[in-house]
């Protein structure tokens, strides 16, 4: 009797920057599967602030933290390809909110229909977490403010840099 395949989920999406959000749903995900790979979109259609090597290098440091077997890799196109080279056998999706659930209800729905082998999991991050956003994160940084309870402290310092000894 050969061993069972190992249950791979695969989180995406564009970490830019990857916040304590993100990272509580990777943990959760974890505990459910043998294996998350955490896929970094290349966004080619979006204006990142970060380049896909330091995003990646975010979330590979994050992923060092994890319980399990979690890795980053990157990806480009559609998801739905990337699970099947991956043997994967489910996408993890973080809501944080209604809105978040329209939009990703959508997304499953189109996803079953490109590849239905693939399970679509919902998972909300911890209830402190659900306010937080790349997109707040950015925003707040980039006015100066602390983001310290949002991200983890190496996302910290690549947000708001220490600034140069003269």
């Amino acid at each position: 009797m050969s061993a069972p395949s190992p249950r791979i989920a695969v989180y995406s999406g564009t970490f830019d920057p990857l916040t304590l959000g993100h990272e509580d749903v990777v943990r959760r995900a974890a505990g459910l599967f043998d294996e998350v790979i955490v896929a970094v979109a290349a966004a080619h259609h979006k204006r990142t602030l970060f380049t896909l090597a330091e995003r990646l290098d975010m979330v590979s440091e994050a992923a060092q933290r994890m319980p399990g077997r979690v890795r980053a890799l990157r990806f480009d196109g559609l998801i739905m390809d990337f699970c099947r080279e991956q043997g994967a056998q489910a996408v993890v999706r973080g809501i944080r909110n209604i809105t978040d659930f329209d939009y990703e209800a959508q997304m499953a729905a189109m996803n079953r229909k490109l590849h239905p082998g693939v399970e679509t999991v919902f998972l909300l991050p911890q209830a402190e977490l659900q306010c937080i956003s790349s997109t707040l994160v950015r925003e707040i940084a980039k006015l100066g403010g602390d983001v310290s309870a949002m991200v983890n402290p190496s996302v910290a310092v690549r947000l708001n840099p220490p600034p140069l000894q003269a």
